[in-house]
């Protein structure tokens, strides 16, 4: 006869063995072994008043002993929350996933949620419209508790959305309307006035800007930071190119100014996808990088500093971005109000793309 079986003369398991074997152990089962109501057990377990001190303390080293976890599904029914914060972002699947900002700033989110126990739902979505559809469905669904918005828009139509849905939000950056939303920002203009600065320091004078779409608040605002710094710098307006900051949109842009009867000896890229397709499009063309034509990005995307030559870009710390917006929506969720958080301004990272430009 085999130790263990539960046959006469063997020994028996313990009621705590037999329910550390099953699938799951229950409130139920913690209940049985501790001598209580299931009611008192849950009242413990979720930290609520009501159970004295001894018997909370009881209770607690009996579901531990057990290897009791809480049921997400039992949490949220009731709670009444869903313990899930949600991203919705409206691009091209293709644009997005060439573009690590997302990744990072992802990343970051993850590090606050995962030790809470909470989830993210992302959903990638074509258009607008789809977008505020995608709202409403998740709070008619009870699926989130609160939202991200990010690539905030001219006039953005999703703050009313979202306001009226009476979903927690917070804003990625300020919005150019009045949000009743805390904001988490990276002033991202001095990132790019920087840029501007370094090259005309450096003896450039025809400086191109291949910047994001003008209809994202940030587009414009690097468009605008990038004209008031060349305007600064005695060299005009410069000259844009826009795209919807893509790889492909930025090699094809790339390609057009260098392609000019008098192309520009630098190229300011809005961030670093694009500007790292800008390298690889002026070998391809035989201009040489530095030498004939200085390249600088934005966001320090790890990539960044391992391509040849290494990318003088902006860092915009998408992780760091991340963590601060998860921190404040959860603060925001759970006390009904959070101030806005600026994180320090995006800078510039001198490597090996930019330097003097050719004589002549």
């Amino acid at each position: 006869m085999r130790p263990g079986r539960h046959q006469r003369g063997g020994p028996v398991q313990s009621t705590q063995d037999s329910v550390k074997s099953s699938a799951k152990v229950t409130i139920a089962d913690v209940a049985r072994e501790a001598g209580v109501s299931k009611g008192l057990v849950s009242f413990a377990l979720n930290d609520r008043p009501g159970v004295a001190a001894d018997t909370r303390a009881r209770i607690l080293q009996v579901a531990e002993a057990l290897g009791w976890t809480p049921s997400l599904r039992a949490r949220s029914l009731s709670s009444k929350r869903s313990f899930a914060l949600g991203l919705v972002i409206a691009r091209d699947p293709e644009v997005l996933g060439s573009d690590p900002f997302f990744t990072s700033f992802i990343a970051g989110v993850e590090t606050v949620l995962a030790p809470e126990g909470l989830a993210l739902v992302l959903s990638v979505v074509p258009d607008e419209e789809t977008e505020l559809q995608t709202y409403r469905t998740l709070v008619s669904d009870g699926r989130v508790d609160g939202v991200f918005l990010s690539d905030l828009r001219i006039d953005d139509a999703r703050i009313q959305c979202l306001a009226d849905l009476g979903l927690p939000t917070v804003t990625l950056g300020r919005p150019d309307q009045p949000s009743p939303f805390p904001a988490v920002s990276i002033d991202d203009t001095h990132g790019i006035a920087e840029s501007v600065r370094h090259l005309a320091g450096l003896g450039h004078r025809r400086i191109a800007h291949v910047a994001g779409s003008p209809a994202m608040l940030h587009g414009s605002r690097r468009q605008e930071a990038f004209t008031s710094a060349m305007r600064a710098a005695g060299l005009g307006d410069g000259q844009i190119v826009e795209t919807d900051f893509s790889i492909a949109a930025g090699a094809d842009a790339a390609r057009r100014l260098l392609s000019q009867p008098e192309p520009p000896t630098a190229i300011v890229f809005a961030n670093d996808p694009m500007a790292i397709a800008g390298i690889g499009v002026a070998q391809e063309l035989g201009i040489r990088v530095p030498e004939d034509v200085s390249i600088t990005g934005f966001d320090d995307i790890e990539f960044a500093r391992y391509v040849y030559p290494a990318l003088t870009t902006v860092g915009a710390t998408p992780l760091v971005w991340g963590r601060a917006a998860a921190a404040t929506l959860l603060g925001l969720i759970r006390t009904g109000g959070a101030d806005d958080v600026d994180l320090p301004a995006a800078r510039l990272i001198i490597r090996g793309s930019a330097s003097v430009p050719a004589p002549g």
